[in-house]
């Protein structure tokens, strides 16, 4: 009867800690999903304002090769960051919402199939909260575009020399390039030198392809 009882304690020891084990890998299992999706959010976010700082800095470096007036490059500068704020709203929220309109046409096909089936209420609930968001998406396209954006207008700002203006600019936006290429780099878990290398580059050749055709086209009095 002894051996009896200290072989059911020890069965019973043995399943609490195998569902032990089972609860904390997932627990883990969450954790790793939820910190994945939380680095896809926010690649996606350095990603949004790279955009806004490469394009803002080009169209002001753009309009600076024909125009040194510091007045006209800020409202060059201002206007592309309020354009290309609505123009990635708009896109993520139209690209959002049809995602949106796919996961909400398949939940109801599959309610449909398991109509006969009793559906869990809180697994109802959990897949209402996970779908995605599209004013909130729109919101972060923004925002994101909008800090990167705003990196070359506060740097021409209080510059009046041209020259001096256009030299601050390039390198408040090479820091940010670096910056930025450096954070996607960690969030992606890329090699960040070559990371920060490739956007830097790029950045560069936005810049100096908009400043000179611009400058071609200006001096030819078109």
């Amino acid at each position: 009867m002894a051996s009896d009882h200290s072989s059911h304690n020890q069965a019973k020891f043995v399943l609490a800690n195998n569902d032990l084990e089972q609860q904390e890998t997932m627990e883990g299992e969450t954790k790793d999903f939820d910190y994945s999706k939380r680095s896809q959010w926010l690649r996606a976010a350095v990603l949004g304002a790279n955009d806004g700082l490469v394009s803002t800095a080009s169209l002001m470096m753009g309009v600076g090769a024909v125009k040194q007036d510091i007045k006209v490059m800020i409202l060059t500068g201002f206007a592309g960051l309020v354009a290309g704020a609505c123009s990635m709203a708009i896109g993520e929220f139209v690209s959002v919402y049809s995602q949106l309109d796919i996961e909400v046409a398949q939940m109801k096909r599959d309610s449909e199939r398991e109509n006969g089936r009793d559906r869990d209420e809180e697994e109802d609930e959990k897949e209402k909260e996970s779908l995605p968001n599209p004013i909130h998406a729109a919101a972060a396209s923004a925002l994101a575009f909008s800090v990167g954006a705003i990196v070359p207008l506060l740097a021409a700002s209080f510059i009046r020399e041209y020259k001096v203006r256009i030299g601050v600019v390039l390198g408040a936006v090479s820091f940010a390039l670096v910056v930025f290429g450096w954070l996607g780099a960690v969030l992606g878990k890329a090699p960040t030198l070559r990371s920060c290398v490739r956007v830097l580059v790029g950045g560069w050749l936005a810049m100096a392809v908009t400043f000179g055709l611009t400058k071609l086209i200006g001096s030819s009095g078109l």
